[in-house]
């Protein structure tokens, strides 16, 4: 059962309005059959039947070969002429919105990037390594088509969006700071009231107060990179540990989950509640010190539900309680507060916001059917309509929130 983990996806696309702007496809040699056999206009030779133009990516050429401009779905043919990798973007040349994107071209090679545009006026923007960016020759796309076959040409565009800056995020990163310290007198006091239980003897009280207090700290989803070393402590699972749930290191509220649900005795869950609540007020301590990096913020709202599907629905963070789909709950309710954080920033850059919001509630709603009265269904005991309701609402929100993910990643402007 591996732990959850951070791990920054390659950036494959702006997204907006739930859409994917354009993505870098399979990568090809310089002299791979149908690409770049010279520059302009081909739809010959190409198995998507879409108009193909060869232009290159370099600082001395950014943007040349782009003779024949049309509006319309097509694919540039991207070609780094350079010694060095290069990441080239196609962009309004007047709003500086990003259409689509190739991350990492190497020296000598091509990518195909597909994007749909309108009449206007473009230019690429190529981005070598450790080297000032270029900005290609601006060029204007009439409006019309020609009877290629290509699509949008009636005026209509692919989504595109602003790019985000370091300093865009940096307001919501502290404002979702600033909550988070609110939150932690909360969970501070739910753990006391765990430990409170325990010592009393009462196991009926001890789970209750245990689910609150584990949920207190699930709703705090987007900080855990920043909690460090404390997260393991507090909130581990049995991954890597020889001894499994019997390990001298596995502690926090999965431990004391697996003692409330399997009959321990309370002086044999003493020791791990009051080391939860010690864990839990250093990390308090320690949070006032802590600073989030502005770059997560986004990755995390889309990564918070992410790991829900993973770990949550699969029931592999289950130690007795039967409370993952309670534990899923919560996880929603952090990607609300990360997402209200973020609105400010993807406000005119994402045209999907309302959508996003619909299926926020539905995904609640949902999850809501699975609590009766104070008691959570464990995703085995779902029935198949259930089941398959859960993880359609909560894997379609994933989806969508990788568009979230992808458009406030920073991108290079300079």
């Amino acid at each position: 059962m591996p732990d959850r983990k951070t791990v920054r996806p390659s950036r494959r696309a702006l997204v907006a309005g739930g859409a994917v702007l354009a993505a870098a496809l399979a990568l090809a040699g310089a002299g791979a059959a149908g690409l770049l056999s010279g520059h302009g206009h081909s739809a010959a030779g190409h198995s998507d039947g879409l108009p193909h133009t060869g232009v290159d990516a370099s600082a001395g050429s950014c943007g040349t070969g782009w003779h024949d401009p049309r509006p319309g779905t097509q694919v540039f043919d991207v070609h780094n002429t350079s010694s060095v990798p290069v990441e080239v973007y196609l962009k309004d040349a007047s709003s500086g919105a990003v259409y689509g994107e190739v991350e990492g071209l190497g020296p000598g090679t091509t990518r195909a990037l597909r994007v749909t545009i309108a009449s206007g006026s473009y230019a690429f923007g190529c981005f070598p390594d450790d080297a000032a960016s270029v900005t290609g020759p601006t060029v204007r796309v009439p409006s019309g088509g020609d009877g290629s076959g290509s699509s949008g040409e009636s005026g209509s565009s692919g989504p595109a969006a602003v790019p985000v800056s370091q300093h865009d995020l940096i307001p919501p990163t502290l404002s979702y700071q600033k909550w988070v310290t609110g939150r932690m007198g909360s969970l501070v006091g739910a753990a006391r009231q765990l430990a409170t239980a325990v010592r009393a003897d009462d196991p009926a009280r001890a789970r209750k107060a245990w689910l609150t207090a584990h949920l207190d700290y699930e709703r705090l989803g987007a900080a855990y990179g920043t909690f460090g070393d404390a997260d393991a402590a507090i909130n581990g699972t049995t991954a890597g540990l020889p001894g499994g749930v019997h390990d001298k290191d596995f502690t926090g509220f999965h431990r004391i989950e697996y003692g409330l649900w399997h009959g321990e005795s309370a002086a044999a869950l003493r020791p791990f509640t009051d080391r939860l609540v010690k864990d839990v007020v250093a990390l308090r301590a320690d949070w006032r010190q802590a600073r989030m990096d502005p770059l997560d913020l986004g990755l995390r709202a889309h990564e918070i539900l992410e790991n829900t599907v993973q770990f949550e629905l699969t029931g592999r963070t289950d130690y007795g309680s039967g409370s993952n789909l309670a534990t899923a709950r919560a996880n929603l309710d952090g990607t609300r507060v990360v997402l209200s954080r973020l609105r400010p920033v993807l406000s005119g850059r994402y045209q999907g916001l309302k959508t996003l919001d619909t299926e926020l509630d539905r995904t609640q709603a949902v999850l809501d059917r699975q609590e009766h009265a104070g008691h959570w269904t464990a995703p085995a005991r779902l029935g198949r309509a259930e089941r398959e309701k859960v993880n359609a609402a909560v894997s379609g929100l994933v989806e969508r929130l990788a568009d979230i993910a992808a458009l406030c990643d920073v991108r290079r402007s300079s």
